[in-house]
C-alpha cells in the first residue's frame, strides 16, 4: 500500500499566493477527483507536486511513502513514483515517441529494458488505447491532435506504471469515444499499487473513471469533500451551489500576479 500525503500546502508565484493550505491524503487503490471553477488552483497543485520551478512552496509538507517529496528534484520525484499527465503536453521535435518512452521507463525504473521486451510492451498499450500503429516512429506530440496528446499521456502512464498519477484535465480535447477509451485504460490501472488524483472541471470524465472521493477546490483550498453524490449536486447546482452552501465568495487566482 502506497501513500501520498499533502499537508497544509501553500504555493505562490512571485509572492502571489495561489494555494492557501491544501490538505489531502491519497492511498493506492483510490481515485481522488478534484473539481472546481477555473482559476481556483487545481493545475497549480499538479505542477507544484511535480516540482515545476515556477511555483514556490511557501509552507507545508508533501510525503510519498514517508519520503519528503519537496526535498526531491523533478526526476527524483518521478523515480519515487509520481507521474503528471499534463494539461498541455509539449511537442519534442526530433525525438520519436518510442525513444522518449523507453528513455522515460529506464530513467524512472533504473533498469534498461531490452528493445524486444519494450517493443512488445509498447505495442500492447498502443493497441489498448486504440492509437495509430505508426505512433512509435512519430516525433513526440508533433502534429498530434489534442486528443492524441492526451491519449499519449495515458500511454506513458501505462508504460511507466508509477505509484501515483496526477491527471490534469485529461478529458479536455477528447471526443466521447476517446473519453471512453481513456477512462477504461485509467480505471484498469487502479489497484493496491496505484492511485491517482484526477483534476477536472466537468462530470463527464467521472462517468468513466469512478472516484473514491470527490473534493471541491475554491480559492486555493479544498472546501468540501464527499463521495460520488457530490458530483450530482455540482452537476445540478454548479459551483454556485457550493458557494451558497458554505457562504463563500470565489476569487479567481491566476498564474500571473
Amino acid at each position: 500500500m502506497a501513500k501520498l500525503e499533502i499537508k497544509n500546502l501553500h504555493v505562490a508565484i512571485e509572492d502571489h499566493e495561489i494555494l492557501k493550505g491544501v490538505n489531502l491524503t491519497v492511498n493506492s487503490g483510490e481515485v481522488h477527483a478534484i473539481m472546481g471553477p477555473n482559476g481556483t488552483g487545481k493545475s497549480t497543485l499538479a505542477s507544484a507536486l511535480m516540482g515545476h520551478p515556477k511555483y514556490q512552496i511557501t509552507k507545508g509538507e508533501v510525503y510519498l511513502d514517508g519520503e519528503n517529496l519537496l526535498d526531491m528534484e523533478v526526476d527524483e520525484r518521478a523515480r519515487a513514483g509520481l507521474f503528471l499527465a499534463m494539461q498541455y503536453p509539449a511537442e519534442v521535435p526530433g525525438v520519436t515517441n518510442s525513444d522518449f518512452m523507453r528513455s522515460a521507463l529506464k530513467a524512472t525504473s533504473g533498469q534498461d529494458i531490452g528493445l524486444f521486451d519494450f517493443a512488445l510492451r509498447y505495442e500492447k498499450v498502443v493497441e489498448e488505447l486504440k492509437m495509430s500503429p505508426d505512433l512509435a516512429h512519430r516525433y513526440l506530440n508533433e502534429g498530434f491532435s489534442g486528443g492524441e496528446r492526451k491519449r499519449n499521456e495515458i500511454l506513458q502512464l501505462k508504460v511507466i506504471r508509477p505509484k501515483f498519477a496526477v491527471l490534469d484535465e485529461i478529458d479536455s480535447g477528447l471526443d466521447i469515444d476517446a473519453l471512453k477509451v481513456v477512462g477504461a485504460n485509467v480505471s484498469e490501472l487502479i489497484d493496491d499499487k496505484f492511485g491517482c488524483i484526477l483534476i477536472t472541471h466537468y462530470q463527464r470524465i467521472l462517468d468513466h473513471i469512478k472516484p473514491t472521493f470527490v473534493h471541491i477546490m475554491i480559492n486555493g483550498q479544498i472546501v468540501l469533500s464527499g463521495g460520488q453524490d457530490l458530483i450530482q449536486k455540482i452537476d445540478q447546482g454548479g459551483y454556485e451551489w457550493v458557494k451558497d452552501e458554505l457562504g463563500i465568495d470565489f476569487v479567481e487566482e491566476t498564474d500571473t500576479p
